[in-house]
């Protein structure tokens, strides 16, 4: 299926691993160009040797928690490849903490680690976005903020909040052109997967072999995703063959979560 993101900019945030990564080895096989965000320059310039596409992938360090370095990056980004067409959020990740652990802290790095690393950069991109009366934005948030999980439980505020942002988000700019949609992955195989293996284990009093196990058997289909099956969705939502999806929060937990809501 061509999903006419061809010379399209897809700017991705936590470009460097994972969902992030696979995301952008997708919107280059589809022909696009793609910027990549990510705090470590190493980790960045080993993606794009990963990716190997030469000048269609650029490169841009910047600590997204930061509202100031989030706006930086994103004129620098238009300044040297051109106006987004596609953005995908998927940098930041809250620390998986067992819910004795918490405290206010760690509730509010939380936020400060998924929520507003995606905030602050949808912020300018989808104002300009409306100026040009095109654009879409797909957010990766995570199951965590529509079902609770017990290690979790911070972050999932976080996720939740995305939620509400990006449904606010579509309705507010759908009218300028811009759509905004959301996937929420549940476990997935990720260099993240570790920290949330190792929450469950201390929390459940057992081995990170026993909660990988016990988590990979709850999975309906008998295994967990892949970063490439959540990319392929997240770039469906964010081409044309997509165009009348707006708002929408895609759950992609396998179905191990059977709910209509």
């Amino acid at each position: 299926m061509d999903l006419e993101l061809r010379d399209a900019l897809v700017l991705v945030t936590g470009g460097s691993k994972g969902i992030g990564l696979a995301c952008a080895e997708v919107a280059l096989a589809e022909g696009a160009r793609v910027a990549l965000v990510s705090r470590s320059q190493d980790h960045l310039d080993a993606a794009a040797e990963r990716l190997g596409a030469g000048e269609r992938v650029r490169t841009f360090a910047a600590d997204l928690t930061d509202p100031q370095q989030a706006l930086d990056v994103v004129a620098r980004v238009e300044a040297e490849a051109g106006p987004v067409d596609v953005l995908v959020c998927s940098a930041g990740a809250a620390r998986r903490t067992p819910y004795p652990e918490l405290d206010a802290a760690a509730w509010s790095g939380a936020m400060q680690a998924k929520f507003f690393t995606y905030v602050h950069v949808i912020d300018p991109v989808v104002k300009a976005m409306a100026a040009r009366g095109r654009g879409s934005i797909v957010n990766v948030i995570g199951f965590g903020g529509k079902l609770a999980n017990p290690t979790h439980l911070a972050g999932g505020a976080a996720n939740a909040a995305l939620m509400l942002a990006t449904a606010g988000l579509a309705n507010a700019y759908g009218p300028q052109g811009v759509r905004v949609n959301a996937v929420n992955p549940a476990g997935t195989l990720t260099e993240r997967l570790g920290e949330g293996i190792k929450a469950a284990a201390r929390l459940e009093g057992i081995s990170e072999d026993e909660a990988l196990a016990r988590q990979t058997a709850g999975a309906p289909l008998g295994r967990l995703a892949e970063p490439r099956e959540v990319a392929e969705t997240v770039m469906y939502l964010a081409s044309a063959r997509a165009s009348y999806v707006n708002g929408s929060i895609v759950s992609m937990d396998g179905g191990a979560a059977p709910i209509v809501v």
